[in-house]
């Protein structure tokens, strides 16, 4: 175990000498979010608030939404940078030394959920610059930073796994839209209630709306319900398909 948690801290430095050497790659992870946030705060946000409740404010609304894209627009820089180690050959130099196999995949993982949290943090600081007003206690605080960081190794783990399942750079970019997609098509940013049926109904179903609908609750109060438990259990089966899937796919042999 020793020699493993050393692998994975040589493996995870590895992966921030990439990230200093790249800048801009993990910068525009950041620029998506916040893009979004002043977008549909200050630009759409009179429209699309007016389906909330009376007297609830959008900005209050909304940023739960934009922490969850924090977490999924890490996807991509993920995926592809699992792809670039399998198609450039690296891969195949590490099977061959003697290092622990899952540290390679561990800190890809590792490295997205620290990117992840420091973006988090960013936001949460310009959420509270315009406007938002969290009223989460500090068991609440503990519990969103618990459930962001599953979330977070869920979309992590699923990342590199379609890293490691692509042919190229760009199949590794697209396979990981769904993951930066399906947060548009869920509660994040207007109530399933306002859409039509059959879009309501996937909205309510989808796994990303409960996992948005615990990140409110925790930071606003608001009912959490079952959506707790559900995205719990979203997120941890997630993480073992992400996870086995990974594992398998990095002891293949490539063809």
């Amino acid at each position: 175990m020793s020699y493993a948690i050393a692998d994975a801290r040589t493996m995870l430095r590895r992966q921030y000498k990439h990230a200093i050497r790249y800048p801009a790659v993990a910068v525009s992870s950041l620029f998506l979010p916040l893009m979004f946030l002043l977008l549909f705060v200050y630009v759409f946000g009179g429209s699309m608030g007016g389906g909330l409740s009376a007297g609830s404010s959008y900005v209050d609304y909304v940023v739960p939404g934009i922490i969850f894209m924090c977490i999924s627009s890490g996807a991509a820089q993920t995926s592809v940078g699992a792809a670039s180690d399998m198609t450039e050959g690296i891969i195949s130099r590490f099977r061959s030394m003697s290092i622990s196999r899952a540290s390679v995949l561990t800190a890809h993982v590792l490295a997205n959920v620290i990117r992840t949290m420091a973006a988090i943090v960013f936001m949460l600081a310009v959420a509270l610059l315009i406007g938002f007003a969290p009223t989460a206690g500090v068991l609440e605080w503990l519990a969103f930073l618990g459930a962001a960081t599953l979330f977070s190794l869920m979309i992590s783990w699923l990342a590199v796994a379609f890293g490691l399942n692509a042919r190229s750079l760009e199949t590794a970019n697209g396979a990981s839209l769904p993951l930066q997609f399906l947060p548009f098509i869920s509660s994040a940013f207007v109530p399933p209630e306002s859409a039509s049926a059959g879009v309501r109904w996937f909205m309510a179903n989808q796994p990303f709306t409960p996992m948005i609908e615990t990140i409110r609750g925790l930071l606003l109060g608001a009912p959490i319900g079952s959506s707790l438990v559900v995205s719990i259990g979203w997120a941890v089966g997630f993480s073992v398909i992400g996870y086995l899937w990974a594992r398998k796919l990095y002891n293949r042999e490539r063809v």
